[in-house]
């Protein structure tokens, strides 16, 4: 995933899509039954869930869609590919088959991948889910009303660069080839070893042709998945789903579907929702949240009441708040200077500026501490837990600053406790004791944010956030440091514009890699060799902490989303 906050780029841990925010060692709930509370624990089919968001489910089109792992809502209704492992923790972390008899055979150089769907899968009219709706699905996104999901696949398919759509180009794609009903073919423009993970995005989400009615599609998507929308309302903010009575759980291993019905109201003030939560009385008693955490406020009424306590979910999203540094900009162009503002922070006050250790944990490596992702431990600049102004001083004076330096960081203003005012206050008042005046420029989100992503316009020093499209490293690494994705005319995200060959065709041999635990090794090294070039200052993961009701059952949390997976829970 990319950037949360990002225009398009947005999903992270909540359902969301991408969206709609999100995300070392993940686990279920803390201190509480994994299965739930209540006399009974077993899940027992029936009765309805319902979900508070603050985000609403807009542009329920799986082409629209961008998320990661199929999303959370939207898992309930697309079925994909193949589907994010839903367990707790590590194996969580894992892809496996969904609509597929498997995660995919790859051809010698992973150029080419073919998929067999499963036999007997159905759509909620009941007929037959075959691969040329796949393959249509796929196509569709590429029409720019259908805009806003992963873009990857535009990249990889060959001959895909400059595809509209089917509405405009009936050919459709050569480079995915359905040789009968249940196969289907990709060819590449070059290896890509993690198509498996690219294949779990909504993009991938079987269409009929017939039932494809453009830009009013997700007002009723028909459904592959254990439930059917039977409303959307105002764009998603309230979304009721009910039984597929056409699923069948033979063809599905990964979602218990025990609701009957699925009652999505969004659009609500996350302290409204904490509370009804809190308080879990009538129907809020079966609810859940996919995109609203506790605040640190809200986490210390919570901890010291057992019974609350007993009720919140504790997950982790591969997911990185760091400082960037711009090259180009003076002094920043002097890698002294860069190392220096690396060994003046204080990671003990950033941290309580985000929340507490309950919150947030220190990080020293830009890659997510999270074996999925190739998390090697290591630290280029070693300050402690509360920072070395003595050695950033030192370097500063190699630097030429001897009397200290002033300079700017800019960040949002938005209160996210991630690139906002807290933060970059602590970051403020480290970098002082080390002679480094910060004079800060808070802007409004979508200022700071076109300012930050535009390579005319990108600061020398600011406040950044990067999640995880999929729990791997290569859509961690290479959008921010492969050479090749320097945007100049568009939102680019390789803020330190690196461009190093010896990065980039690293990053060529990973991808190639299809052994994803020997791929991961390759991430952790790389991740280790970008990180002594000091472009960036990693800050601190985020931990998140969301209440659910005290009817609810069933606690799956893995660290691919990090959050209450919806497709396990049940309310009796």
């Amino acid at each position: 995933m990319r950037q949360p906050s990002v225009i398009a780029r947005r999903v992270a841990a909540a359902s969301v899509s991408l969206v709609v925010a999100a995300g070392a060692a993940a686990c279920g709930p803390e201190d509480n039954d994994a299965k739930g509370s209540g006399g009974d624990s077993t899940p027992h089919k029936g009765g309805t869930l319902t979900v508070l968001n603050s985000q609403p489910q807009s542009d329920f089109d799986p082409a629209r869609l961008y998320t990661s792992g199929g999303g959370n809502v939207p898992s309930l209704v697309f079925r994909t590919l193949t589907t994010r492992n839903r367990e707790n923790g590590a194996a969580g972390a894992k892809v496996v088959p969904d609509l597929a008899t498997d995660t995919g055979r790859p051809n010698k150089d992973a150029t080419v991948w073919t998929y067999t769907l499963k036999k007997g899968l159905k759509y909620e009219d009941g007929t037959p889910i075959t691969s040329a709706d796949i393959k249509y699905g796929i196509e569709r996104s590429f029409a720019p009303e259908l805009s806003g999901g992963a873009p990857y696949l535009r990249d990889w398919l060959v001959g895909a660069a400059d595809y509209q759509g089917p509405y405009k180009d009936r050919k459709g794609l050569s480079a995915i080839e359905t040789p009968d009903s249940r196969t289907i073919v990709f060819h590449l423009n070059k290896p890509e070893g993690e198509f498996p993970y690219l294949a779990t995005q909504t993009q991938f989400t079987p269409v009929p042709k017939s039932k494809d009615t453009g830009t009013k599609y997700e007002s009723h998507p028909v459904s592959s998945g254990p439930y059917k929308v039977v409303k959307n309302e105002n764009d998603g903010e309230h979304l009721v789903l009910e039984r597929n009575t056409q699923w069948s759980a033979a063809t599905d291993e990964e979602r218990k579907a025990y609701p009957d019905r699925i009652d999505v109201r969004s659009g609500l003030d996350s302290s409204v929702i904490n509370q009804r939560l809190s308080a879990s009385q009538g129907a809020d008693a079966a609810t859940v949240t996919t995109d609203t955490n506790l605040g640190p406020a809200e986490l210390a009424k919570v901890t010291g009441d057992k019974e609350l306590a007993a009720r919140v979910g504790t997950g982790h999203f591969g997911y990185t708040n760091y400082l960037a540094f711009n090259p180009k900009v003076k002094p920043f162009d002097n890698p002294k200077v860069r190392q220096a503002v690396a060994y003046a922070i204080d990671r003990s006050s950033v941290v309580n500026a985000a929340g507490g250790s309950a919150l947030a944990e220190p990080a020293t490596t830009f890659l997510p501490n999270q074996k999925s992702f190739g998390y090697t431990p290591y630290d280029p600049f070693p300050a402690g837990a509360s920072g070395n102004p003595a050695k950033a001083k030192e370097l500063l004076k190699q630097a030429g600053y001897a009397g200290g330096l002033t300079i700017t960081l800019t960040h949002s203003n938005s209160k996210d406790f991630e690139t906002s005012p807290e933060i970059a206050t602590a970051v403020q008042d480290a970098l002082k004791k080390a002679g480094i005046t910060v004079k800060l420029q808070g802007l409004e989100d979508n200022d700071y944010r076109d300012k930050i992503h535009s390579v005319k316009t990108e600061p020398g020093l600011f406040l950044a956030h990067w999640g995880a499209d999929w729990p791997s490293g290569g859509p961690f690494l290479a959008p921010i440091f492969d050479g090749r994705q320097i945007v100049k005319d568009g939102a680019n995200f390789n803020t330190g514009q690196l461009n190093d060959k010896s990065v980039n065709d690293e990053i060529d041999a990973i991808n190639k890699l299809t052994d994803l635990d020997a791929a991961a090794q390759r991430w952790g090294a790389l991740d280790k060799k970008i990180g002594d070039e000091a472009l960036v200052v990693p800050l601190f993961h985020p931990v998140y902490k969301r209440l659910y009701g005290k009817d609810v059952k069933n606690i799956v949390i893995s660290d691919w989303t990090g959050v209450l997976d919806i497709s396990q829970v049940a309310v009796k």
